[in-house]
Parts: structure tokens; C-alpha cells; sequence
């Protein structure tokens, strides 16, 4: 199997760490997989394989402010990702590729399809949002209780909301969905920025890239109602409700969400 690391310099010259594994030299079916806010690379480790496994060429990367990639202390935006994301497509010499985006990585990736269209062969918008005033916000308990001060306590009620208490009792984890642990705390509130400013709600309508939604039914952390207000916005987006599934779908429910998503890009 082929794989490949390194960094990417994106226009104001941060480097950004990705990596990329599977493919077949000379058929490569590349496929971008875009992390939740905060975290890294590792977000995929449980499911990119199935992608691999599939023919896809899978490209990771790092966010600013994360993992290998630099972590300047400045304001970063989910617009500025989607260039980065474009920056390390261009290390790569990749012209075009799917791109396969959850939570704050799928706000990401509906910029990535609206300002570079000629780079995306399909889109997946995985238990995201639109951002702005349209969208449908997390309830202000859910809020709350993880700005508690008992850092224990929250990060238990943040693997409530990724998983079922039935996945929970039979994984003792490592768990890599909770953020990046070596992350720089100003870097994190700037994650955290970044993501509650985003609002594509009027850029959606423009999209061309063949698009599917993917959301489980039981998330509340980024609530469901977010997919078809996504999909409707979206000229001939589909959608898949993944029954019972909180907001790490990809992991925990990764059969029936891989399956879905790779029939999905066959058809591309």
C-alpha cells in the first residue's frame, strides 16, 4: 500500500501536515477525509481503511493549530481551511478528488465544494451544519455542561454525545474524537471561533458537486435537524439517516455509514 506524509504551505505560509495512504499508482480514486474541530488526522483511524480497502487513495490532514500542521495564533476561519485543504491537494498534484467532511469538517468541506468546484468529484457532508442563523443549535444544556469546570465530567458527557451507552459499555476506548490532547489551548478557542462563526448559508445553493448528507438520528451534539435543512439547500443533494447513531456515526456505525457513502461515490 502506498503512503506518503508531509507538508503542505498554504498562501500565508503555514504548514500544513497531511497524510495519504491506499491507491493504486496510475488509478488513484483520491478521497479527502476532513476532521472535527479541534482534533486530528486520527479521527479516521477506525474507518479511512474500509476506504482503502475500496480503491480510494484517503488524504488526512492536520488543521492549523493541530497535530504536525503549525499553529499560529491568529484568527482561522472555516473558508481559511478549505484553503488549506486546497494547499495540500496541490502538494499532492492532485487536480480533482472527493471530499468526505464531519462536524466542523464538514463546514469545512461546503467551502472547499463552493469556492474550488472544479476540485471536488463529490461531496459528503457528514453530522454538520450550515452555520448562521438558519442553522439549528445544540441545546443550551448540551452547552453547558461541557463548559462545566469539572474537565472529567465533560469529557464523559462529550463521549455520551459521539457514542451509545451500549458502544461505550463494550469500548474502553482509545477514543479519538475528543480533541487533539497536545493542542495549545489558545489554539483550541480558535477552533472553537472558527466554527461558530461559520455560516455558508448562501454560498449551498451554489454548489455543483454531486452531494450526500449523513447524519444519526440521535445526535444533539450537532443536531440532525441541521441534514435536511443541508440537503434541501443543496441542488440534488441526497440524505441518509443512520438510525439509533449519535454524533461519531462514522465510528461507531461505521458499517452501515461506509457502506452508504461508498455506494454513493461508485456512482460517481
Amino acid at each position: 500500500m502506498n503512503r506518503e506524509a508531509g507538508k503542505a504551505v498554504a498562501g500565508d505560509g503555514v504548514a500544513i501536515a497531511y497524510q495519504s495512504a491506499g491507491g493504486d499508482a496510475g488509478h488513484d480514486r483520491p478521497l479527502v477525509l476532513l476532521a472535527g474541530q479541534a482534533n486530528n488526522h486520527r479521527w479516521w483511524d477506525s474507518s479511512r481503511g474500509d476506504f482503502e480497502d475500496a480503491g480510494y487513495r484517503t488524504i488526512t490532514l492536520d488543521w492549523r493549530g493541530v497535530g504536525d500542521s503549525d499553529k499560529p495564533d491568529a484568527p482561522y476561519t472555516t473558508r481559511g481551511f478549505a484553503a488549506d485543504v486546497i494547499a495540500v491537494l496541490d502538494d499532492l498534484g492532485i487536480a480533482k478528488a472527493h471530499v468526505y467532511g464531519t462536524s466542523m469538517g464538514g463546514r469545512v468541506a461546503q467551502w472547499v465544494a463552493a469556492d474550488f468546484p472544479d476540485r471536488v468529484d463529490a461531496l459528503v457532508l457528514g453530522c454538520t451544519s450550515p452555520g448562521g442563523p438558519h442553522a439549528i443549535e445544540r441545546d443550551k444544556t448540551v452547552r453547558q455542561t461541557l463548559a462545566q469546570t469539572d474537565r472529567d465530567a465533560a469529557e464523559r458527557f462529550l463521549l455520551e454525545l459521539m457514542y451509545t451507552p451500549a458502544y461505550l459499555a463494550r469500548h474502553q476506548g482509545p477514543y479519538f474524537v475528543l480533541g487533539d490532547p497536545a493542542m495549545p489551548g489558545y489554539a483550541r478557542g480558535r477552533h472553537l471561533a472558527a466554527s461558530a462563526k461559520h455560516d455558508a448559508w448562501d454560498a449551498l445553493p451554489a454548489i455543483t458537486a454531486p452531494t450526500l448528507v449523513v447524519h444519526g438520528t440521535d445526535d444533539v451534539f450537532n443536531p440532525a435537524a441541521n441534514a435536511p435543512l443541508i440537503a434541501e439547500r443543496i441542488p440534488g443533494a441526497r440524505r441518509v439517516l443512520i438510525e439509533g447513531a449519535r454524533h461519531a456515526y462514522f465510528d461507531e456505525f461505521r458499517a452501515v455509514a461506509g457502506a452508504a457513502v461508498l455506494e454513493f461515490l461508485a456512482e460517481r
